[in-house]
């Protein structure tokens, strides 16, 4: 079903640049507005140059800042402080990396273009939700670069590993580029240009289906600059760069694929104690205080509980609640009542935590809808619970008008987003968060007017 193909990848000349790890970042959306200058002034040829355009709240800005951005990516090319391939390629990517269990893992996977589908098509699955706003900017951003920044992670089927192990067998032995990030992960990029290979991945995943993990806005985008092209040009064929969006492919199977959870720090409206919480909850969970220690300790102590208690009945669902007011943290096991809340949902969003906690811990027990969630900026998300911690005490510290409070929750499983997207649903948002993320910089796509996409057959 899926229509894979190699491509001219491009990356910086480290002759030109210096160290990569002062060049590339994480993808633009996981960069907050403090962090851009400090990006800016590692490298002058940071990639927050070319791909961190958008205004606050994603809207379209004046034309300049996205033609200045294209002058920008034109001037490196020609420079040769950015390098096109003479011959296209697969790309092998893989990250080696500490799992928060303390656990070295390493996660492989390919980079390729891979041929666009409507998702009412069922080759490419979406499971969360996009906003126009962030599709506007970054569409005007393609549009005038003509170039794909970063890749989309997506996920496919391969029990057997057989594409990962065709691309291991035929890498060049050398890595085209190598960075640390900022967590310690170390990525690698290998390049694959046996033709017969090449050929053999194409045709093993004409069978399946892909699954996007993150980057649904930048999938969204691009369809929408295919249907562009479409209409601007009488011969547009499959066979355009339009036709085509640069992909990071993992298979779901890979023992390196990691999910991490998402906590959600609420900011209740007002002042609320931990009795008044406790009652609120109450109907449909059975709550039980964690004791003694610091509120690391607490909290630490909440998760491994959570994780003890859905390891050996996977029907049990946890959640941990902390205070930062009164330095209180506790267990929450949802109670049969609170099924019934949920009932009416498609049987795969039911079973999801994040599903629970917004309609029945959010919606219900807090009384906070979705509209007032979103237009009075009262709920935030970490996938650090240290770090959220932090800033639910700093929060409680400075001000006496809102009450945070800190729910932790175990991850969405890898097999729960391929149930949800198979039957055309969509998760809440955030619900998901592949760790680690993929770099932006160390490769990325330009789209050439009167190139073709090299097809099979």
């Amino acid at each position: 079903m899926a229509f894979i193909a190699p491509f001219k990848g491009v990356s910086f000349n480290v002759d030109k640049v210096g160290s990569l790890d002062d060049v590339v970042t994480p993808p633009y959306d996981v960069i907050n507005e403090k962090a851009v200058d400090s990006y800016s002034q590692k490298n002058p040829y940071s990639m927050i140059r070319l791909d961190i355009t958008k205004n606050p709240g994603g809207a379209v800005g004046e034309d300049a800042r996205y033609q200045d951005v294209a002058d920008l990516f034109q001037k490196w090319l020609d420079e040769d402080v950015l390098l096109r391939d003479k011959q296209s390629a697969l790309y092998l990517y893989t990250v080696q990396y500490k799992h928060p269990s303390g656990q070295i893992l390493t996660r492989k996977g390919l980079v390729s273009l891979v041929g666009l589908a409507e998702f009412s098509e069922g080759i490419v699955k979406p499971h969360e939700e996009t906003f126009d706003s962030v599709i506007a900017d970054r569409l005007r951003l393609l549009d005038t670069t003509k170039a794909q920044f970063s890749q989309i992670f997506s996920l496919y089927s391969d029990e057997e590993n057989t594409v990962l192990t065709l691309l291991d067998g035929a890498k060049e032995p050398d890595s085209i580029g190598s960075i640390t990030d900022g967590d310690g992960c170390i990525h690698s990029l290998y390049r694959i240009s046996d033709e017969a290979v090449i050929q053999q991945v194409q045709e093993l995943f004409l069978d399946k289906s892909l699954y996007i993990a993150d980057g649904h806005h930048r999938y969204t985008t691009a369809l929408a600059y295919r249907k562009m092209q479409r209409e601007r040009k009488a011969d547009f064929s499959d066979k355009d760069p339009a036709n085509h969006i640069m992909m990071y492919l993992c298979p779901m199977e890979d023992p390196g694929l990691s999910v991490l959870p998402t906590h959600r720090l609420l900011q209740w409206p007002g002042m609320i104690n931990m009795e008044d919480l406790r009652l609120r909850l109450d109907p449909w969970f059975e709550l039980e205080e964690m004791k003694e220690g610091t509120r690391e300790v607490l909290v630490a102590e909440v998760l491994s509980r959570m994780d003890e208690e859905e390891s050996s009945n996977a029907s049990v669902t946890t959640f941990g609640v902390y205070h930062p007011g009164e330095d209180r943290c506790f267990l929450l096991t949802m109670k049969p009542a609170a099924k019934e809340l949920i009932k009416g949902k498609p049987e795969q969003l039911q079973e999801l935590d994040v599903v629970i906690l917004s309609d029945v811990i959010i919606h219900k027990a807090m009384e906070l809808d979705h509209e007032r969630l979103e237009a009075e900026n009262l709920i935030h998300y970490y996938s650090d619970p240290d770090e959220a911690m932090d800033v639910a005490v700093k929060d409680w510290n400075r001000q006496n008008e809102m009450t945070p409070l800190l729910f932790v929750m175990n991850p969405t499983r890898v097999q729960q987003v391929k149930q949800v997207a198979d039957k055309n649903l969509i998760m809440p948002h955030k619900s998901t968060y592949f760790y680690p993320k993929i770099m932006t910089g160390l490769l990325f796509n330009q789209l050439v007017d009167g190139e073709e996409v090299s097809r099979l057959g």
